[in-house]
């Protein structure tokens, strides 16, 4: 088996990718993620995700290496990450009673045969109708604001939900591991 290399510094991306129980590196990629001009998004993270991985296969020659990126929307219009409390407060408003798209890219890259392989995966997820009391008391319990949509599906937020629909929870935090086993397996990788 190659060596696998995950191209991100995201916690939530190590943890996931560390339930496969395979030996990892973590680095890095150093790329501009500015959006192309009329790119949608699931374009934008199905370039984001393949430029990740192929950034690093100069310092990782003969490597399997995973990139992966996500972008959440809210009617269309994307949803960034709150940094703050205000921020946070004004993500659940707009999302109360409404359904937000994760579309979450992955592709795995083998940078000895220079060949790689890429999906998009969507989730959906619908929040219930929040009152401004509950919303207060679960940025004040969680404080996710480090997080695109303002809630962890893995810890409290998944209070705050209605509905989830989808083929991989995981692609919800950031890398849809269903897809990526697939994906390892056809570069001979066996799980478990």
């Amino acid at each position: 088996m190659l060596p696998l290399v995950l191209a991100s510094s995201s916690i939530y991306r190590k943890a996931l990718l560390e339930r496969l129980q395979l030996p990892f590196e973590c680095a890095a990629p150093d790329i501009d993620e500015t959006p192309q001009p009329f790119e949608s998004a699931a374009s934008l993270t199905e370039r984001l995700a393949r430029s990740k991985a192929q950034a690093l296969a100069e310092r990782h020659p003969a490597h399997l290496i995973i990139g992966s990126d996500q972008v959440v929307l809210l009617d269309g219009e994307p949803v960034s990450k709150p940094l703050d409390h205000a921020g946070a407060v004004d993500q659940l408003t707009r999302s109360s009673g409404r359904t937000l798209t994760f579309s979450t890219a992955l592709y795995l890259y083998n940078s000895a045969s220079k060949q790689g392989q890429g999906i998009v995966e969507p989730y959906h997820v619908t929040f219930r109708s929040l009152t401004g009391d509950e919303i207060e008391r679960y940025l004040r319990s969680e404080q996710p604001y480090d997080c695109a949509g303002s809630f962890k599906s893995e810890g409290l937020g998944i209070t705050l939900i209605e509905r989830m629909q989808g083929d991989d929870p995981n692609s919800l935090i950031g890398l849809p591991l269903i897809r990526l086993r697939a994906m390892l397996a056809a570069e001979g990788v066996q799980i478990p």
